[in-house]
């Protein structure tokens, strides 16, 4: 090659060089200015979302607080915030770079937390403000189905958006991002779960109260007391009942009976295959033991049955509260008078149903105590003048514990319950794993006043066949004394010793899920076992002496899910449990 062209071609290289190295430098520094602007948009992004944190709760408390003026100026600052959030995630820079890798999924989930917060500050919040809360609650005996019907369009226009939104939010993965996202998405599921909850119970009310009340003619319903001194699953045994007569909006109060007065049921009603091979006969022989199932659905139509058989009274549903419900009513309504018996207040009506009154009343007087005094309540309560939003959190509060319990027979309301806490059932299918623990009297005493349960749920190993180990240790703990007891409490005695609480705990599996086996306090022990609406159940005697403690380990399987979460749904009780939910990373699928 000559001279000449040796320098021909290495200029051609060096130009070549030139072209790569500027072509290089003009994607370095593209690249460069798209990730400094996505970074400065991401900046502006998380102080709007955080300004919209802080405003949210203040709108929240506002709104309970009903200081409307303040919640629609607070409002009005949380669309600024969140629409801002929501545009600093919105341009192109910001699109290309949630498809980049690493720092893409990060991306894509704080757009899908900014437009959340937005639809909600746009689409649900304003409805939300716009509905007097006053409607939702009775005045003067009565309730305005007017009003309350005009309302019904837009909480549920509210609720379907809460609704929608947690739904986009669940789709969003978490595997692989950064622990902030991460636990600023978990946060907001669990807000707007929390949110959902109070848009969905509202929605219910507002389309389910007009006709339950009588709107479109006359209703009647049971009153029951649940009496969880004589545990059952649903909370109690059916202690008594009274008749509630609705027409127009306003309820009356009719006859009231102790449940003991409708007697024994031979041949019995009826009863489920699978409640038969878990509890024999007895849901449809005894008016006692209508809820050894944990199915309210059920045993509230077995009583009805039992009361129209006895009485001659047909009703169109069952309505369940306990003496923990009546305190936190009383907290709001004040002091009710029983004709005859101590006044009731939210501070000692625990006490004076289920300890005091077992010193001074025989059997028959003690039922008929609790349907007078859940009567009583309810009557001040329709007629007394009390804050609203006082009042729809006693009732959020009993319905998300499962203290008040209502069933329809009428089946198109029955559908519209059918996902709520208020229905008292566990659902056909698990959104997240739920494992059920559900507690029975087994001594036929009253010695579930004294007793105390606490339960940890553990998210273990993951499955080859695609199911999730869960872990369940129950505790049961005595406070009964040693003596000194009536006859009225110590009952039958079963356990053998009048002050050895015997109780009868069943543990249900998650749907599609197993029992894998059972050891108390640590040894192995015989369990009975069998099936109830696709969950498998094992069910442990545990006895308990004054003063002690027995524990119940129980090995689970989930149906097919990678979850790391679990839900558990219990028994109430006269003191709340104590749990703990320790949860799990997803499995790989």
């Amino acid at each position: 090659m000559s001279r000449r062209r040796r320098r021909s071609s290495r200029r051609s290289t060096r130009a070549r060089v030139r072209r790569i190295l500027l072509a290089g430098l003009v994607v370095c520094s593209l690249l460069m200015t798209l990730g400094g602007w996505v970074a400065f948009r991401g900046w502006q992004a998380r102080a709007h979302l955080l300004n919209a944190a802080g405003l949210a709760r203040e709108l929240s408390s506002q709104v309970v607080g009903g200081d409307v003026d303040r919640a629609q100026r607070t409002l009005a600052a949380l669309q600024e915030q969140a629409g801002a959030a929501r545009s600093a995630t919105g341009d192109p820079g910001w699109w290309v770079a949630q498809h980049a890798p690493y720092a893409g999924d990060d991306l894509a989930a704080v757009r899908q937390i900014a437009v959340a917060v937005d639809d909600l500050a746009r689409r649900a919040f304003p409805a939300l403000l716009r509905i007097d809360l006053a409607s939702l609650v009775p005045k003067k005996g009565s309730l305005d189905l007017t009003r309350l019907r005009a309302v019904s369009g837009e909480v549920s226009a509210a609720d379907r958006v809460v609704r929608e939104t947690g739904e986009r939010l669940r789709t969003v993965p978490t595997g692989h991002l950064l622990g902030q996202v991460q636990d600023a998405l978990t946060g907001l599921r669990t807000e707007l779960d929390n949110l959902a909850g109070l848009t969905a119970a509202a929605d219910q009310g507002a389309r389910l109260l007009p006709p339950l009340l009588g709107a479109d003619g006359p209703r009647r319903y049971l009153l029951v007391s649940q009496n969880p001194a004589e545990l059952r699953s649903t909370g109690g045994m059916f202690g008594a009942y009274a008749v509630l007569n609705a027409e127009k909006g306003r309820i009356r109060m009719g006859q009231q009976d102790a449940s003991s007065g409708l007697g024994l049921f031979d041949p019995p009603l009826r009863v489920d295959p699978q409640v038969r091979e878990l509890w024999s006969d007895l849901p449809g022989r005894y008016p006692a033991d209508v809820n050894l199932s944990p199915d309210f659905p059920t045993a509230a139509a077995l009583y009805r049955e039992m009361v129209r058989r006895r009485t001659g009274t047909t009703v169109d549903g069952v309505l369940a509260v306990d003496p923990v419900a009546l305190s936190y009513l009383l907290g709001v309504i004040g002091p009710v008078a029983v004709p005859g018996r101590p006044t009731l207040s939210g501070g000692t009506v625990v006490r004076t149903l289920l300890s005091d009154s077992y010193r001074t009343l025989d059997k028959q007087a003690q039922d008929e105590y609790f349907g007078q005094a859940a009567a009583a309540v309810f009557t001040d309560f329709f007629t007394k003048s009390v804050d609203p939003r006082e009042l729809l959190t006693v009732f959020s509060r009993s319905v998300d514990e499962r203290r008040i319990l209502f069933w329809s027979d009428h089946p198109e309301e029955q559908r519209v319950l059918a996902d709520s806490r208020l229905a008292g059932t566990l659902p056909e299918k698990d959104t997240v794993p739920t494992v059920g623990v559900f507690l029975n009297d087994g001594s036929g005493a009253k010695l579930g006043y004294y007793l105390r349960f606490s339960a940890n749920l553990t998210v273990g190993d993951c499955q080859s066949d695609g199911r999730r180990e869960l872990r369940l240790r129950v505790t049961v703990h005595s406070t009964a004394p040693r003596s000194g007891l009536k006859a009225s409490v110590t009952g039958l005695a079963l356990s053998g010793d009048p002050y050895t609480a015997r109780t009868l705990v069943s543990v249900y599996s998650p749907t599609g899920g197993a029992v894998l086996g059972g050891r108390l306090d640590g040894r192995d022990s015989a369990m009975s076992s069998g099936l109830d609406r696709r969950r498998q159940v094992t069910v442990a005697t545990v006895e308990v002496k004054p003063g002690g403690t027995r524990t119940l380990d129980v090995s689970l399987l989930t149906g097919q899910t990678g979850a790391g979460a679990a839900e558990l749904v219990l028994t109430p009780t006269v003191t709340p449990w104590t749990t703990r939910v320790a949860t799990a990373p997803s499995c790989e699928q």
